[in-house]
């Protein structure tokens, strides 16, 4: 297969994965059983070699439903030359394996992967190996400790296998720590938006809405298998249903968050941010003791991020707009570590190109409460499509409710925060998806 052209302004190293792709499906369709890849290396993308394979794999992946009933090896075998690239094969390897996790959990329906059956699945991956797993699942204990999240998973509770799952995720690489990270993933296994319910085929593709926790999980594999040194990762899953029943939650409430924030509910099909709220501020009180620590929340939050950026996810590090380098000091923690500009150069170079967007002040006065029950409210009666900065103003809740605020480039202990929304960054539902930004977080 070939390319087509790859020097013009309009090409990226995509072109190769979509060449690659391109050659498996047509061996498939041929009926070839152990087709070889070859790439040959280009010297304006030093990564073309993984992009491709990566596209290569992306048609071979069988859905994990299908898996359990049959035997699903498409082909024999798919062999991989190496040519510009030394560790090709032990990349590629670690990459599908954490794509396959990342797959399995964020494509799988609601009821295979309920909150309880992904804590079972996550175990089963991470058994024996680099990453320890920690899964909360008493729900008292949730609803002391996460009243937002409890909240949300109320009319599920209800039902055995729909009740919430808080699975905590931990990798120690050898050697003096150095850099210590938080994830947080929203793992919403069904959104039907609750009372605010979504109609006219909206819900179509929710189970998708579990893809951040998906990410998070694939994640760690890649860190299970690769084993990088001096970095500590600590992931949180927060597995959620958002059901609509007699004791589903609703708009009009106030509800008190671990951060002692009171937040009043406008819209229960906003629920991914208060999911993840309580399991952010347990973060980043681990964080407060942490070295050199950077909290990060991962989930497919809003339409209106889709409609801003299509396939892309979006990066949202904390601290002003502006970016100042005759003031670096004026910048938010994040923003002045250059994490997101430096996430995004990662992107291009590994064919998952990632969007920076901005907190602007307004973000901020958005989610000030209307009235006195409340310090701030969840957000508006409107979908984020029909929203002013309906993608930003999320990550500004999740900073002032978790009292993120309170460490900013002013403080004492600053922390870097950085909220990526992936909209539909995992593609067009049911299509196997290539989930932006698992790519460039492994690379990262």
């Amino acid at each position: 297969m070939f390319t087509g052209p790859v020097t013009r302004d309009i090409d990226d190293v995509r072109r190769f994965q979509t060449a690659a792709r391109s050659g498996v499906k047509l061996a498939l369709a041929a009926g070839f059983k152990s087709p070889l890849l070859i790439t040959v290396p280009h010297p304006k993308y030093p990564q073309a070699e993984l992009v491709s394979s990566l596209g290569a794999l992306l048609p071979l992946y069988t859905p994990l439903n299908v898996r359990e009933e049959e035997k699903s090896d498409k082909f024999e075998q798919l062999g991989i030359m190496p040519i510009g690239c030394e560790n090709l094969l032990e990349l590629v390897q670690a990459y599908e394996a954490s794509f396959t996790v990342c797959r399995d959990i964020g494509e799988t329906g609601p009821e295979r992967m309920s909150p309880p059956n992904v804590a079972r699945y996550v175990q089963d991956v991470f058994d024996g190996g680099n990453v320890q797993v920690d899964v909360t699942d008493n729900q008292k204990v949730i609803e002391k400790e996460y009243p937002l999240m409890a909240a949300v998973n109320r009319a599920a509770n209800q039902v055995k296998e729909h009740q919430a799952r808080l699975i905590r995720l931990e990798y120690c690489g050898e050697g003096k720590i150095e850099n210590t990270y938080y994830l947080v993933g929203k793992g919403v296994t069904i959104d039907t938006g609750g009372c605010d319910l979504k109609t006219g085929g909206h819900m179509f593709g929710m189970c998708r809405d579990k893809y951040g926790s998906a990410v998070v999980a694939g994640f760690f594999k890649a860190l299970d298998i690769l084993r990088p040194k001096g970095i500590k990762v600590v992931g949180y899953m927060c597995m959620v249903r958002n059901s609509i029943g007699s004791y589903a939650y609703t708009c009009d409430e106030v509800i008190t968050a671990r951060s002692g924030k009171r937040i009043h509910i406008y819209n229960t099909d906003a629920e991914g941010r208060i999911t993840m709220l309580d399991p952010l501020t347990k973060a980043k009180e681990e964080a407060l003791k942490a070295e050199n620590p950077h909290l990060i929340t991962i989930a497919t939050l809003t339409g209106h991020e889709v409609i801003s950026y299509g396939l892309y996810a979006a990066m949202m590090d904390n601290g002003a707009a502006h970016y100042s380098f005759a003031n670096l000091a004026a910048l938010g923690p994040a923003k002045k570590s250059g994490w997101a500009r430096r996430m995004q150069d990662i992107g291009d170079i590994y064919g998952q190109p990632i969007e920076i967007s901005r907190l602007q002040p307004e973000d901020f006065d958005f989610h000030k409460a209307e009235c006195e029950q409340a310090h701030l409210r969840q957000g508006n009666t409107k979908p984020s499509v029909q929203t002013m900065r309906g993608h930003q103003t999320p990550g500004a809740f999740l900073i002032m409710a978790s009292r993120l605020d309170e460490h900013g480039c002013d403080s004492e202990q600053p922390l870097k925060f950085t909220h990526i929304d992936m909209g539909s960054a995992c593609g067009e539902h049911p299509e196997t998806s290539f989930p932006n930004p698992l790519v460039t977080l492994v690379a990262e």
